[in-house]
């Protein structure tokens, strides 16, 4: 009966490696190589590059060479100035206001950047905690169907005897044959889910489609949630990296609405240069002769006519701020309604994992009858297998019911923006 099952996964285990994990560790790995993280974070790299850019004017540069040349007539180089055999000569921004926006729109680009490095590390810690679940509950699932198809199989061999003897009716036989077929596509189907999950599971983790990622069985505190749904709104709109990367672009549009109004402003620059002259060109033009010449100073640039494309940069900048805001609010109301939606789907996934929970109790106590009066020699060895087959379904069903329990809190986790942070805490 699982001989497709078993060649299946050795078929692809020849061909892919199984790592085995903890939560924790998975956890750890997808922070660290995780193809999303790692985008967001050359992001970061960029925008942090992207501030020293816009800092450069005000920096002063140094520039060295030669102006000497040949010339016939009064010495002059080609670009006007008098010929040397050496020159150097430096200029930097002393003020210009336009600039000094820009550099603080880069401080907020970057630190935009950084909250969305957050954010994507919420992201791929949900992603990695729901895969990492989905393979826990595909294994343990699968292990139970196994066992139940053990007991099927024991259930068929006596019934498939009682009828030889003419003690049951082949109608029997034909509806264990049956339970034990359900039995075999059930575990082909696990075991697929199970092979899917594991995969998706590595992927997620940056690691090669052909590996695989096995969930290890361990014991993990449950995730602690806000007392009420009012208090996690409340915690939400505070902390949610979704607003914070929202008003960050707001405040870099308004800086760079800003620029454009500091058009008008003036601007004023440092202008230094040194000159080294050879007395051969001048001895023939002037009496007085100085080998070196230095000029410090400033240069003032005052704007008189800009034109209107400040203005009308302005304005689409302004229409940006606007769409802004009504995204701010649109978010704001989403995570207020995703939160009670969470919230309400915990209370029902809670309510059916005690259920799946009692009637595993309840099954288990029947089995505990059936194996006593089996002894007793009131119940035969068939209806205490049947009683074991039904008690791994019902372990099937409560794995299934605690399976969507922990989905259902870490979606209101994730939903807060404290996903990574209580995922940390809890598996210390």
């Amino acid at each position: 009966m699982k001989f497709p099952v078993i060649f299946l996964m050795c078929a692809l285990s020849a061909f892919a490696e199984v790592k085995t994990m903890t939560l924790r560790q998975a956890l750890e790995l997808a922070l660290a190589q995780s193809p999303d993280v790692m985008l967001s974070r050359l992001d970061q790299q960029k925008a942090r590059n992207q501030v020293i850019i816009a800092r450069d004017p005000f920096r002063p540069k140094v520039f060295g060479g030669s102006g000497a040349a040949w010339t016939s007539g009064f010495p002059a180089s080609i670009d006007g100035n008098a010929p040397s055999i050496f020159q150097a000569r430096t200029q930097m921004a002393l003020f210009d206001r336009p600039q000094n926006y820009q550099i603080a729109q880069a401080n907020e680009n970057l630190r935009g950047a950084g909250i969305e490095v957050t954010k994507q590390q919420d992201e791929i810690a949900y992603r990695v905690a729901s895969l990492f679940l989905d393979a826990e509950q595909a294994a343990r699932s699968l292990a139970a169907a196994e066992r139940e198809g053990e007991n099927l199989t024991r259930v068929q061999g006596l019934v498939d005897t009682r009828v030889t003897e003419g003690r049951e009716l082949p109608i029997e036989l034909k509806k264990a044959n049956l339970a034990v077929l359900k039995n075999k596509q059930q575990v082909d189907t696990v075991a697929s889910d199970l092979i899917a999950a594991e995969t998706s599971l590595a992927m997620a983790l940056g690691l090669s489609p052909d590996d695989r990622v096995r969930a290890a069985q361990e014991d993990r505190a449950a995730l602690t949630l806000p007392a009420s749904e009012e208090q996690a709104i409340e915690e939400s709109l505070d902390g949610n990296e979704e607003l914070k990367r929202l008003e960050s672009n707001i405040q870099a549009k308004t800086l760079e609405i800003k620029g454009y109004h500091a058009m008008r402003l003036p601007k004023v620059n440092l202008i230094a240069q040194y000159e080294l002259f050879l007395k051969y060109y001048y001895q023939d033009y002037y009496t007085n002769f100085h080998n070196n010449s230095v000029q410090l100073g400033a240069s003032i640039d005052v704007p008189l006519v800009v034109g209107r494309s400040a203005q009308a940069y302005s304005a689409q900048a302004e229409a940006d701020v606007a769409k802004l805001r009504i995204e701010i609010d649109r978010t704001r109301t989403r995570i207020t309604a995703d939160l009670r939606r969470a919230f309400q789907e915990v209370k029902r996934a809670d309510s059916a994992r005690e259920v799946a929970r009692l009637d595993l109790d309840v099954t288990r106590d029947q089995l505990s009858l059936d194996l006593a009066q089996m002894d007793e020699g009131r119940v035969p060895l068939a209806k205490v297998e049947e009683s074991r087959a039904v008690e791994n379904e019902k372990w099937v069903a409560y794995y299934a019911a605690q399976h969507s329990s922990e989905l259902a809190r870490i979606s209101v986790l994730r939903q807060m923006g404290t996903l990574k942070e209580t995922l940390t805490a809890a598996l210390k």
